[in-house]
């Protein structure tokens, strides 16, 4: 079973950056594959980006495409969300999500473990 702790959210401007972290603990993390998404309020929780066990297969929703990168470091049991021109509808609460296996993967159904979220919100 692993453990899950999201950091790095704030408020930043339009245009401007963020890094979010997801710090593992309690499994071996290149087992797992790993998945950001993100809850906006209201709204159902939707796929942002995955990385297969090794970083060699990373997917994007379109929304993000060329704006976000994932990437992970398994040595230090982290994976990470780089956003960049950010934009007032990115605000949402984002959580990493993790399942044990190495294809990355795209449905939240299929992730088992979750981090409690970290707030981004992105002022006009």
């Amino acid at each position: 079973q692993v453990q899950l702790v999201e950091s790095g959210g704030g408020l930043v401007q339009a245009g401007g950056s963020l890094r979010l972290s997801c710090a593992a603990s309690g499994s071996t993390f290149s087992r797992y594959a790993m998945g950001w998404f993100l809850q906006a309020p209201v709204k159902e929780r939707d796929f942002v980006a995955a990385i297969s066990w090794n970083g060699g297969s990373r997917y994007y929703a379109d929304s993000v495409k060329g704006r976000f990168t994932i990437s992970r470091d398994n040595a230090k049991n982290t994976v990470y969300l780089q956003m960049t021109s950010l934009k007032p509808e990115d605000t949402a609460v984002y959580y990493c999500a993790a399942h044990e296996t190495r294809t990355a993967l795209l449905s939240i159904l299929s992730y088992d473990y979750w981090g409690q979220g970290t707030q981004v919100t992105v002022s006009s």
